[in-house]
């Protein structure tokens, strides 16, 4: 993430309006994973809650928000495509709290981005097909990641080793991730 872009990020008149940093990194993510290009223009206000109106105070604000937010998209796809996207810094597993603040919010920021490109996944890659469950998959273990405790007490349950478990699902996620954007790519490529 370009420091231009953290800076607005971090900004105290913008911070309570935008998304954090690491659901920032998480929804783009999710945009540059999906099956189809989805215009910025139609996902943009998301990063601020779905208003209308941005909440910057100048154009020209709003215009270096969007390019980075472009950049960042575009350094994701290619990451992703290329087969080497990586977790963002900050983003880990923690002795106490299972994982980083940062890992839960990059994960809420990825699911809400799914939401977008809901329909285009389902179409992709419908119920019944094998490459459903290579979705199903990725978005279990970013719930996981989000909701890292409910996890560690079904995983209990089940007889598992929760915390062996935990650090499975967490070290797997880059090559899932990847694995799934080369994927819906292909199908998409292909048809």
């Amino acid at each position: 993430m370009s420091s231009s872009l953290r800076e607005l990020l971090n900004n105290p008149q913008l911070a309570d309006q935008l998304l954090s940093e690491a659901q920032t990194r998480g929804f783009v993510v999710a945009m540059a994973a999906a099956p189809h290009l989805i215009n910025p223009t139609e996902w943009l206000a998301f990063l601020w809650g779905g208003e209308e109106n941005s909440p910057f105070a100048s154009q020209e604000e709003l215009e270096a928000y969007a390019n980075e937010i472009v950049n960042l998209w575009n350094e994701s796809r290619e990451a992703l495509l290329s087969g080497i996207w990586q977790w963002p810094e900050g983003c880990a597993l923690d002795d106490k709290e299972l994982v980083t603040a940062k890992t839960r919010e990059f994960s809420e920021g990825l699911l809400q981005g799914w939401q977008l490109a809901r329909d285009d996944w389902e179409t992709v890659m419908p119920e019944d097909s094998e490459d459903n469950a290579l979705l199903g998959g990725v978005l279990l273990c970013f719930s996981l990641l989000y909701d890292p405790e409910n996890a560690m007490e079904a995983l209990s349950q089940e007889g598992a080793d929760g915390l062996a478990q935990f650090e499975e699902i967490f070290a797997s996620v880059p090559n899932m991730l990847s694995g799934l954007t080369l994927r819906a790519y292909s199908l998409v490529e292909g048809a």
